[in-house]
């Protein structure tokens, strides 16, 4: 199989020749899911089953790599567990042994590969290793599985080994790319859990998640998207022109995802659902995982944002996408009458010397509107709504700010629901905010004639 030169390079720059794909070679492959796992073999099995029940011609052209991993400093049990994991991927794809795993339903047409990063020699190592440097192993190693003859897109997917999926995920994801010609985006995800005091936490969680990246789109940021590792997918173009994923120990999906962000629009696929666990977990020392051990150990509290948080930012991005970019001293100037911590926000990240010295290099507006999404990118985004919290607007109670953002929105919450709704109802909640984010995203996809 030929391999285009673009690819060629990005390898031979960016990439690692450590370690190796196991796989049985096959052709006419157009989307790769890659799946970092560590300790998660009950969890491979039950991944596998919900892929075996996606339609069997998407099927024929999808291939799904683990990236078995630990650390050298792993415990026993880490890596017993994950030897585990690579005789069961092994057998089931060199020996087609169906005897030690009946149990599980796999479908005939599903093809998978797997990488050892966690038997003697080939474990990750402790200082840069983690779920970061598993990922970008396993993206890197998917350009060299696609079918580059194909004129379809050829799709990096991102998955976690702790998830199902419905039957409509690979299908709903290739079309997505194929018909709207997306080059990156996000995937509608929805955590399960098996116990009540998980469920009520999860729920906590992800109205977090959501009326965050809802503010986000009510400010009109660029980076108004969700940063779930197992919810994204890239077509190669746009995962080499960034120079692939990174090797960070955790946040590796929100860095990642932003390096997209300045480059492409991140559009959000919601006709089908990714239902990653909703467990505690010892794997990424944030994230999840580590909210919902927080949540549980009464150490963070159902809260989010105060609004005004979206409205100062709303205001500075509309500023800062106007002429008056153009003119630091006047810019600055401008960005004190909104708020008076936006200001010192700027002044603490030298922004004037900075964004002067930009504009000199600037030759077209291209390349303008380009350093604006470099500069105040989602990390400075978040720095700055951060900066907003500690300093005019803490943090509020879920139930409190809620209606504050209704408001804001001009959305009549009593309409959709019955106005003795107690405060503790948080599905209500969270499926107002789910309607919310969806009818902001139906707008963008329609001003982008993707509807």
């Amino acid at each position: 199989m030929t391999i285009p030169e673009t690819v060629k390079n990005y390898l031979n720059k960016r990439s690692s020749d450590k370690w190796k794909l196991e796989w049985e070679r096959k052709d006419g492959i157009e989307n790769v899911v890659v799946v970092p796992a560590i300790s998660e073999f009950e969890n491979i099995k039950r991944l596998i089953e919900s892929l075996s029940k996606n339609d069997e011609q998407i099927l024929d052209k999808s291939f799904i790599l683990f990236v078995v991993n630990n650390l050298s400093s792993s415990t026993e049990d880490v890596k017993g567990d994950n030897k585990k994991s690579i005789e069961f991927l092994s057998n089931l794809i060199f020996n087609k042994s169906s005897v030690l795993f009946s149990s599980t339903f796999i479908n005939p047409n599903l093809k998978f590969g797997y990488v050892d990063a966690s038997s003697k020699d080939n474990e990750l190592d402790n200082k840069s290793g983690g779920v970061g440097l598993a990922r970008k192993i396993g993206m890197d190693l998917a350009l060299t599985v696609f079918d580059h003859a194909s004129n379809k897109k050829k799709i990096v997917i991102s998955l976690d080994a702790d998830c199902v999926v419905e039957n409509s995920y690979l299908p709903a994801i290739n079309h997505s790319f194929n018909e709207w010609d997306l080059n990156a985006a996000t995937i509608e995800f929805a955590h399960s859990s098996d116990s009540q005091s998980d469920d009520e936490a999860i729920l906590c969680y992800e109205i977090f998640l959501r009326y965050y990246v809802i503010g986000l789109l009510f400010a009109k940021s660029h980076f108004a998207y969700h940063t779930i590792g197992s919810a994204f997918a890239c077509d190669i173009e746009a995962y080499i022109k960034v120079g692939g994923m990174n090797t960070r120990q955790a946040a590796e999906d929100f860095y990642f995802l932003q390096k997209l962000a300045k480059v492409y629009p991140i559009y959000k696929i919601n006709s089908t659902i990714v239902r990653p666990s909703a467990r505690q977990s010892w794997r990424v020392p944030f994230g999840t995982g580590k909210s919902l051990m927080e949540f549980e150990n009464g150490r963070r509290q159902f809260s989010v944002y105060d609004p005004n948080v979206f409205i100062v930012l709303k205001e500075w991005n509309e500023l800062f996408d106007s002429d008056y970019a153009l003119n630091p001293e006047v810019l600055l100037h401008k960005a004190k009458d909104i708020h008076l911590e936006l200001y010192y926000y700027l002044i603490q990240k030298d922004f004037p010397a900075k964004w002067r010295k930009i504009l000199e290099n600037c030759n077209s507006e291209r390349q303008l509107n380009y350093q604006r999404r470099n500069w105040f990118d989602a990390f400075n985004t978040l720095k700055l709504i951060h900066h907003l919290r500690d300093t005019a607007f803490p943090m509020q109670e879920t139930v409190l700010a809620l209606p504050k953002m209704f408001d804001l929105l001009n959305y009549d919450f009593k309409e959709d629901y019955d106005t003795q709704i107690e405060k503790n109802d948080i599905k209500k909640y969270l499926n107002a905010l789910i309607k919310i984010e969806n009818s902001f995203l139906n707008i963008l996809l329609a001003e982008n004639k993707l509807l």
